[in-house]
């Protein structure tokens, strides 16, 4: 095995020793993550909500990942679930969120003038079957890259910015950070979510 080659097996092995969690993550399965979730499937690790992460020790991630979760939450408890976040993630550890983007779906609305494009991402409506029940979620509340920053920083958060997608660990596991109108045109159309990354300091 060349230097090259030894370089890239170090690499891989020590990505796949990182402690990632993939919260809120319903169906979606993304191998090398622990998944956290109310929803009753076969690949949820820990069934349980995500605002408060009891299992996990203090600064024990390395990532965080959670695509359009986040604003089932009000404004008042997303500083709670933020807080509670950072404190599982190790120092330098990175949070990447995805969530519905307001500018973007004002922007869908304003050119096409049709409620029904932006309606779900805009509200969202979940069901779940619970350990106690089933239940139906909405959302509760709305960002833009502005307020969402504003927000991270405010709970601790340092380096919040942008991501693509296609440069994730996960780009080849769609999910709702990876939403266009029109739907599924990722060549052409207008990405919706606001995918943006935050680190601990």
């Amino acid at each position: 095995m060349d230097l090259t080659s030894e370089l890239t097996a170090i690499e891989k092995d020590s990505e796949q020793a990182k402690i990632k969690l993939h919260l809120g993550c319903g169906k979606r399965y993304i191998p090398g993550f622990i998944h956290v979730d109310l929803a009753d499937y076969p690949h949820i690790d820990c069934r349980q909500e995500i605002s408060k992460l009891p299992g996990f020790a203090d600064e024990s991630a390395d990532l965080i990942y959670c695509s359009h979760a986040l604003e089932y939450f009000d404004r008042y408890a997303a500083v709670g679930v933020l807080k509670e976040w950072c404190r599982v993630l190790k120092k330098g550890g990175v949070l990447r969120l995805a969530v519905p983007d307001f500018e973007a779906l004002v922007e869908v609305y304003l050119e096409h003038k049709n409620l029904d494009l932006i309606h779900g991402p805009l509200y969202g409506r979940m069901a779940v079957e619970t350990p106690s029940g089933g239940k139906v979620f909405y959302h509760k509340t709305c960002y833009d890259f502005a307020s969402l920053k504003r927000l991270l920083e405010s709970c601790g958060f340092v380096d919040v910015h942008r991501y693509n997608w296609r440069d994730t660990v996960h780009k080849a596991h769609d999910d709702f950070s990876q939403a266009y109108i029109p739907h599924m045109d990722k060549a052409h159309g207008k990405l919706i979510s606001l995918n943006v990354e935050a680190k601990k300091p």
